[in-house]
Formats: C-alpha cells, structure tokens, sequence
C-alpha cells in the first residue's frame, strides 16, 4: 500500500546531530524514518517539515535555510531513491522512474520574517506547505497548545485570538502563489479565520480529533466538518498524547488508538478528510508504528476494523494526493 505522510521532523533530527558531531545520513539511521524504512514501507511521498524553534535560535530565517540546505543535500546525495516535487506531476514522474517524493514544507511560518515578499523567496526554494505556527505566538498567529502552558502542565484551546491582519494577508497570498496552508498547532480562532478567508482546500497536516483525545492540538467535531466540506485532509498524527488520554510520559502510542481516531473521523465527516501525519522523528519514540517500515500495520489493522481496500487506500495516500493536486500550481 502506497503511503503519502504529510509531516515528519527527520530533516530538523539529522541537522541538530550534525550539528553535534554525529556522521547520520537519511538512507540509513536510527531515526523514526530513512530512505531504507521508507523503501521498506512503500513510501510514495513524505513531506519534510524543516522545524525552527523560535525560543532557540535568534536567526530564524538563517536557521530556516540551514535545514533547507540539509534537505538539499540529503535530495541530491539520493536522488537515484528520491526526488523532490514543485507540483503534482512530479510526483506521477518521480512514481514512474520508481523513486519516491520528498515535498518541502516549513513549521514555524514566522521564518519568513514578517516580510510577505519572503514567501516568494521560500517558494522559490521549492516550499510548498507552511504550518503557520507552532507553539509560540507569532507575527501570524496564535497557537492552542503553548510552550508555557506546557510547563504548568495544562493546555489551552484558544477561541478568542485568531490570525493577525498581516496573519491573514500571508495565508491569501500563500493561497495565490499554491502553497498549502496548514493549521496544525494554530489556535481554534486562527482555525476559523483561515475557514473564512481561503478558497481553497487547506490542511491540519498532524492533528487528530478532539473528541476522541481532549488535547487542544487536535481538532473538534465542527473544524473536521468545516475541513471535509472545504475537501481538505488531516493527517493522524502517531504521538500518544494526541490518541489517548495519557498516564505517564512513556505512554505507548497505540496502532488501535490510531484506528479509532480514523473510524470516529469516518463516521463524522466521511473517509475524504483522513490521512496521514506521523509526526516522526517529532514525538516521543515509544510507537507500535516504531518506523517507516511499520506501516503495513496498521493497513492491516484498518482492514480488521471493517475499512475496504478504497477506504484504505484514501487515507493512506489518495486523499491527499487529491490536495495536492487541486492546490499546486
């Protein structure tokens, strides 16, 4: 079974051990995922979020080009595996040379520096998905789940503040230029406002549902609604804490949790919306989909739990195949 995933933090992991001293490559590592798991898991397409921590560096549109320079060279060492896209077709061209699909994607889209020409400029690098925040609040933005609520051990769902007036000027122009919005980590009210704004069908690339698991990083019942009539797609993210209400920090992420996160999904909005958004290489490693390579999995616990082949093959991969299609230029 094919598999398309929209977000994973490997790219941000192999940097930050570089960085450190350590020889890592993305064919082969200790990693949730590598050119090998991939292979093993028949990968059609990952995207690479390239991460930038805001509370970390004090340059982020410097630390933003350091992991796209990483991904870069890591694309061009392996190219005979896998092949970066700008637009739909080259994922059917990539397919039919049998090398996989690598999209670019930021997390943090306050790397562009409150500066809208640098859209053009990330574009130009061959970015074509932006989650617009992460946990800090920015000059887009605001998020649900904040590192200082994280630190008193609680989380937040904020329904009052929602994109800034620039906020909502990058997510038009993003919509114009074809690149994937993603709300992932955004506040309730910044999820409202990009539902009022665009046209288009946008992403929450790593978040579950909120019913299912009350953490404030997944998605309610009226934003899965609101994403499914726009025909957009959110990726099950694998973390425990977004499947379970969890009792401890080690917490095993479930393969049956993930299912019924999918199932409750289905049956609320339709099997259109539902794909995929590990999140690997970004959460906690203690997973029963412990790589790439595991995959096959949870297909087969998908099948057990009465999903058709179709169905399986929409949430692996078709559903958000058909965003890309409709949003790339």
């Amino acid at each position: 079974m094919k598999v398309v995933d929209m977000h994973c933090d490997t790219i941000s992991e192999i940097y930050l051990k570089r960085q450190s001293g350590q020889d890592i490559s993305l064919k082969h590592n200790d990693l949730h995922l590598s050119l090998d798991t991939m292979k093993q898991g028949d990968y059609l397409l990952q995207n690479f979020a390239m991460f930038t921590p805001l509370h970390k560096t004090d340059h982020p549109m410097q630390y933003a080009h350091d992991l796209i320079d990483t991904f870069y060279h890591e694309m061009n060492q392996y190219s005979d595996m896998i092949g970066v896209i700008q637009n739909y077709q080259d994922i059917i061209d990539n397919a039919k040379h049998q090398r996989m699909s690598a999209m670019l994607t930021l997390e943090e889209g306050a790397v562009i520096q409150n500066d809208l020409q640098n859209l053009q400029h990330y574009y130009d690098l061959g970015v074509r998905m932006i989650t617009l925040t992460w946990n800090f609040p920015n000059g887009i933005g605001y998020p649900n789940f904040s590192m200082d609520d994280a630190q008193h051990g609680y989380h937040t769902c904020d329904s009052e503040n929602g994109l800034t007036e620039f906020g909502k000027a990058y997510v038009q122009e993003c919509e114009r230029l074809g690149i994937i919005i993603d709300v992932s980590h955004l506040s309730d009210a910044g999820f409202e406002d990009v539902y009022k704004i665009t046209t288009k069908p946008f992403v929450a690339s790593h978040s579950n549902a909120r019913s299912v698991c009350p953490h404030a990083r997944n998605l309610t019942d009226e934003m899965i609604l609101k994403l499914a009539e726009r025909g957009g797609v959110m990726g099950m993210n694998y973390a425990a804490d977004f499947l379970s209400e969890n009792h401890g920090d080690q917490s095993l992420s479930k393969i049956d949790d993930i299912v019924k996160h999918i199932l409750y999904i289905k049956n609320l909005a339709g099997i259109d919306c539902i794909g995929l958004g590990s999140d690997f290489d970004g959460i906690p490693p203690y997973l029963e989909l412990q790589n790439a390579s595991y995959l096959p999995k949870l297909e087969k616990a998908l099948y057990a739990a009465g999903l058709s082949q179709e169905e399986v093959e929409k949430i692996f991969y078709k559903n958000v195949l058909r965003v890309y299609q409709n949003v790339l230029k």
